[in-house]
């Protein structure tokens, strides 16, 4: 992921002289690397026309340099919050933190947050520091930061600064607080969630230090809303590296989700599993694409097997139930985590339906299709294969998944009729036809559908109200 033959090409020590104090050397990194949009760049340079330094910092530095995207653009700069205002006069400006130094400019539709140079005081609720006070040096901004990664800063005219040694850590990829980890995460307890977000979606290591510090100071995590939680949370889960993190940070997720110490060391000894349940859901989650929906429903899914579990006297474990029992748990710690209605209906919906089986038929196909959706369906040939790849055979479904995809293409592709709604008739028809109004017409729609997915009827009106005069009525 890192070009480590060539950064040592790019990197250069540089004397001190640009009004750093305390710094002896600065490694700078060639711009080519950075390629910020066109708002970031006349940003800047409309900064250090009226005479404020600034810079690109954190996060869009550091994934820039990694070949990544930046979701956003945040700015930090000498210019006071009301000098920054002047300089973006002729801008759309949004007050949005001012008691902190922050305010939004919108540049050619681009929100810029930027930030001055600012020194933190006490943080009284662990989440923003009570106090703040304004600063020239961009030194003693960089120090109050969470990871040395985080720490980096770019500008067209200074190539990338590095004054905490974070382009050895991004180079190692090397998680690592700024200063003393123990500060760090009493400051603000939201960055240890953070810690272990960047370990997941970046793959990095994180430093033994910093793991022990996050590690005892994880239960600060209780003093930290539902919302910012449940925030980094589902990034963390949608990272590539998830289940690692997973496995080895679980006591860190148990702060909020403590239903997950359940399924440690609860065995599956059946033939068909080779994991405990904690295991095959690490691993099912691996095997699932990184949507939200979808790593949710495979880090749910089993979460009522410890409940349900029963041995027999052949010592074979069962989970009959436990499909129902996971919904309950799901839906509870979701809506725990401030989950919006639609996510929580989703995730639940696919949990409750991921041990359905799979269709060996059209009929049966199209039935399914009835039940759960054209939506449902495809998510659940992603569920069901990610499950089985977590087993102890995790190919014994591959030709049955892949029947049942063949079987809705075909099912779609020729619009064949699996619905209600699809059929080549409706209520009025029924009624009309002499039929009752009310659950009696839905009675009538429910046995033609019936009939035309057993080949029994074509879908076609006359056709069906002859079959409904001779068979239903």
């Amino acid at each position: 992921m890192w070009y480590n033959d060539y950064i040592s090409n790019l990197t250069r020590d540089v004397p001190k002289d640009d009004g750093f104090p305390g710094k002896t050397t600065e490694r700078t990194v060639g711009m080519t690397e950075i390629h910020a949009p066109k708002p970031v760049c006349d940003a800047l340079r409309l900064l250090h026309q009226n005479g404020f330094s600034a810079y690109a910092v954190g996060g869009c530095v550091r994934d820039s340099l990694l070949g990544l995207s930046p979701e956003d653009w945040d700015l930090t700069t000498s210019a006071r919050p009301e000098e920054t205002e002047r300089v973006f006069a002729d801008f759309r400006v949004v007050e949005t933190g001012l008691r902190h130094g922050t305010v939004t400019v919108l540049a050619e539709g681009l929100p810029l947050e930027i930030t001055t140079y600012r020194i933190d005081g006490a943080y009284a609720d662990m989440r923003r520091p009570e106090q703040v006070t304004f600063s020239t040096e961009l030194r003693e901004d960089l120090a109050r930061r969470d990871f040395t990664v985080n720490t980096l800063c770019w500008s067209e005219e200074t190539g990338v600064l590095d004054l905490f040694e974070g382009l050895n850590d991004l180079r190692d990829g090397v998680l690592r607080t700024v200063g003393n980890a123990d500060k760090r995460f009493s400051e603000d307890a939201l960055r240890i969630l953070r810690c272990i977000r960047f370990a997941s979606t970046l793959g990095f290591q994180i430093e033994d230090a910093t793991s022990d510090s996050l590690l005892f100071n994880r239960f600060r995590l209780q003093s930290i809303s539902a919302e910012r939680i449940r925030a980094e949370f589902t990034k963390l889960l949608c990272g590539k590296h998830a289940s690692k993190v997973l496995e080895k940070y679980r006591s860190v997720v148990e702060v909020f989700i403590p239903e997950l110490s359940a399924l440690v060391g609860c065995a599956q000894n059946t033939p068909y599993h080779c994991y405990d349940v904690l295991g095959h859901t690490l691993c099912a989650l691996d095997h699932i694409e990184p949507t939200e929906i979808l790593r949710l429903c495979m880090f749910f899914h089993d979460f009522g097997k410890p409940i349900c579990r029963r041995t027999d006297e052949n010592g074979r474990d069962h989970f009959k139930g436990h499909g129902a029992v996971s919904v309950g748990i799901a839906e509870a710690v979701l809506k725990r985590l401030r989950y919006d209605h639609k996510t929580v209906e989703e995730v639940t919906t696919l949990v409750r339906i991921h041990d359905t089986k799979a269709p060996r038929s059209k009929a049966e196909a199209k039935r399914l299709l009835a039940q759960i959706g054209v939506a449902h369906y495809r998510a659940l040939v992603k569920i069901k294969r990610a499950d089985t790849r977590a087993k102890a055979d995790p190919h014994a479904l591959d030709e049955r998944l892949e029947r049942m995809e063949a079987l809705l293409e075909e099912i779609l592709q020729n619009g064949e009729c699996y619905s209600i709604s699809m059929l080549a008739i409706n209520g009025n028809d029924l009624q009309a036809a002499g039929v009752p109004y009310g659950q009696t017409v839905r009675a009538g729609l429910e046995g033609l559908l019936d009939a035309v997915i057993d080949g029994r009827c074509p879908n076609e009106k006359d056709a069906l109200l002859r079959f409904l005069q001779k068979n239903l009525m």
